[in-house]
């Protein structure tokens, strides 16, 4: 999140973090800019009135400069209202853009589409199997059996119900699950796959959680054979 307002940053991302949602924040465009050239972003909420380089600016070189092949979903925030405003923001390289002030809860909408929109999904509701998660009301399930998630949990399976059958690595989920605090040396991952393993798998369960020696984890649709790993 990118916003020189910091009391609205900080409460937005708080907020965000409480859904699950692993929140970097900065409070200026070249900030903005540096974190994205080490940190793949999944979605960027940026401010438009910003002093130094504007939201515009960063928006446009966000486009050109961010390494790799995957771009992160830009969402403008800005209490620029004019149509004008509009198209200059998407004609920049936006993917949405939402007009302050507005509702947390439009916020949560928008960011859940543009995230379904990166997987490729469609809807708030994913299910591979037995398993539906549903992003919008925060629940997940297997076989009607409410899986019991704690927020973070929850964020894990949401990352890999979004990628099915991908091998995610320990280093993927703490960039995009976990946010810049998390220490990359503690078993923080370990244990919370741990427990949402066993909340998945319920007695006579395929399990669905597999891990894959030296390489990371991978979510299996149990109607599907089993892959490799020593699950």
């Amino acid at each position: 999140m990118v916003d020189d307002e910091l009391d609205l940053l900080d409460a937005l991302s708080r907020g965000l973090r409480r859904e699950g949602y692993a929140v970097d924040t900065v409070g200026n465009g070249d900030e903005a800019l540096a974190k994205a050239s080490w940190t793949p972003y999944d979605l960027v909420c940026l401010d438009l009135s910003m002093p130094g380089i504007d939201g515009l600016e960063v928006c446009e070189r966000l486009r050109t400069e961010t390494p790799g092949e995957v771009v992160p979903r830009i969402l403008m925030l800005t209490a620029r209202d004019t149509l004008e405003d509009r198209i200059r923001g998407l004609d920049s390289g936006a993917d949405d853009y939402l007009v302050k002030p507005f509702a947390f809860d439009e916020l949560l909408a928008r960011i859940r589409s543009l995230l379904r929109r990166e997987s490729g999904g469609s809807g708030a509701l994913l299910a591979i199997g037995e398993v539906e998660v549903d992003t919008a009301r925060h629940r997940a399930s297997r076989s009607g059996r409410d899986l019991g998630l704690t927020a973070k949990e929850f964020a894990v399976l949401r990352y890999f119900m979004s990628r099915p059958g991908e091998v995610i690595s320990q280093e993927q989920l703490l960039d995009h699950v976990w946010d810049e605090h998390a220490d990359p040396f503690t078993n923080t991952v370990r244990v919370t796959l741990g427990t949402l393993r066993r909340k998945l798998t319920a007695k006579d369960e395929e399990p669905m959680l597999e891990t894959v020696v030296g390489a990371g984890y991978r979510l299996l649709d149990p109607s599907a054979p089993l892959g490799s790993g020593d699950g």
